[in-house]
């Protein structure tokens, strides 16, 4: 039987390629930002990805404290810890942690769409968050992308 035949390519961490993108937050959604971002650490945007292998690009966000939350998020969302003392649970509105630690919104946004096992964990690794816009990797030479040309 002559039948053609394709073998399916799987990535390793040896045949990577990653890269190096820079997105601008300023007035972007929380959550369409986030989940593109997740889209791009998983390497969802290639040709080879693979399931079980880090093949995505390393992501820097700028300006993390212009991202905007529609309706009325931004005063009734609250982010729940726990400080690990009996009576230690605090709440967090993302109104008061854009003044505190603006990093930190998108940080757990973007952390809530990963995997939550080792890969997960390095992927967490791959993504770079500045409140301002200035950041240290220029010398990594990153793509600038605009979110609205990401599926």
């Amino acid at each position: 039987m002559e039948a053609i035949s394709y073998k399916t390519v799987s990535a390793s961490k040896e045949t990577v390629n990653k890269g190096w993108v820079l997105i601008d937050a300023e007035n972007e959604t929380l959550g369409r930002l986030a989940s593109k971002v997740a889209f791009i650490l998983r390497g969802k945007n290639k040709t080879n990805f693979t399931p079980h292998v880090d093949t995505g690009d390393n992501v820097i966000i700028i300006n993390a404290e212009k991202v905007k939350l529609t309706g009325n998020k931004l005063t009734e969302k609250e982010y729940v810890r726990h400080t690990g003392y009996p009576g230690g649970q605090r709440f967090a509105t993302p109104k008061v942690l854009l003044t505190s630690k603006p990093t930190e919104v998108i940080r757990m946004a973007v952390s809530g769409m990963l995997p939550k096992n080792k890969l997960g964990d390095a992927l967490r690794r791959n993504v770079y968050i500045y409140a301002g816009s200035e950041h240290p990797h220029a010398a990594q030479q990153p793509k600038e992308i605009k979110l609205n040309t990401i599926k």
